[in-house]
């Protein structure tokens, strides 16, 4: 199943399905997906003049693909202009990501802050892609197209603090326009920032996410390229600490996020 086969789905009303092993990472489903399919249950019990502003999000155990899990929705309370949500990926009768959301209504305010610039790199087609290779990428980039146009790929003893490029989703059925679940997605499909500075491969995760949308969310397709960058702002430990950022193809701001990842090396 594509991703919005699986989105659809959840959109829909259904609050159980089943991920495909096609999205796995290592012994896990891609932990994107998982976010944005929890969003998607919890945006379903927001009014839509309230647009999601911030989520945190902890992927507290593997979501095993092959394996149905459910989606739990919690709206905490409703205010005048904000709602505060609580949503659960459960599994085998466990939780195994939680997101606490923001929905917040647009209101009048004297103050406007422009973003800062994005990054200038080289334009997609300029860009080295990371295929998909059986047996060796993890299984979900087979939909997620990424091309390196900052720092380096992962194991490749690169020291840079950054690292990104280009990303947009690949293997869709047909056209659609992005929202903040695909936009989940697309950021997380960047593996850890640390990872670029290992040799040989090993295993990371992101145990906590912070991830705050611009709205309104831009209007682009599922082939548009988004740029991304992370930066590494401290890692010891075993544990590295990322901000990153992710921009429209001509340089407005989409997302700000943040995680705290674990590395075992």
């Amino acid at each position: 199943m594509t991703f919005t086969q699986l989105l659809t789905a959840v959109r829909g009303g259904t609050n159980e399905v089943v991920i495909p092993s096609l999205w796995a990472q290592g012994r896990a489903s891609f932990g994107g997906l998982v976010a944005a399919l929890v969003y998607q249950a919890m945006r379903n019990k927001v009014a839509q003049g309230r647009q999601v502003r911030s989520l945190a999000i902890t992927f507290v155990g593997p979501v095993a693909p092959d394996v149905p899990v459910s989606f739990e929705v919690e709206v905490l309370r409703e205010g005048k202009a904000v709602s505060q949500v609580m949503g659960r990926a459960v599994q085998n009768g466990q939780v195994m990501t939680l997101i606490q959301g923001s929905f917040g209504a647009a209101r009048e305010s004297i103050i406007s802050v422009g973003a800062l610039p994005a990054p200038q790199i080289a334009a997609p087609e300029a860009c080295t892609e990371l295929p998909y290779i059986e047996g060796v990428t993890p299984e979900f980039i087979r939909f997620l197209a990424m091309r390196w146009g900052i720092g380096g790929m992962p194991y490749t003893r690169n020291e840079d603090r950054e690292m990104g490029g280009w990303v947009r989703l690949r293997g869709e059925d047909q056209v659609c326009s992005i929202d903040e679940a695909h936009i989940l997605a697309l950021v997380d499909a960047w593996p850890p920032a640390l990872l670029p500075r290992l040799s040989t491969p090993a295993p990371g995760s992101s145990l906590t996410w912070t991830i705050e949308f611009m709205q309104p969310v831009a209007e682009l397709t599922t082939l548009d390229w988004c740029l991304y960058r992370a930066q590494i702002e401290y890692a010891r430990d075993g544990y590295g600490h990322v901000a990153a950022a992710m921009w429209t193809p001509s340089g407005e701001l989409m997302a700000i996020s943040r995680q705290t990842v674990a590395v075992f090396a």
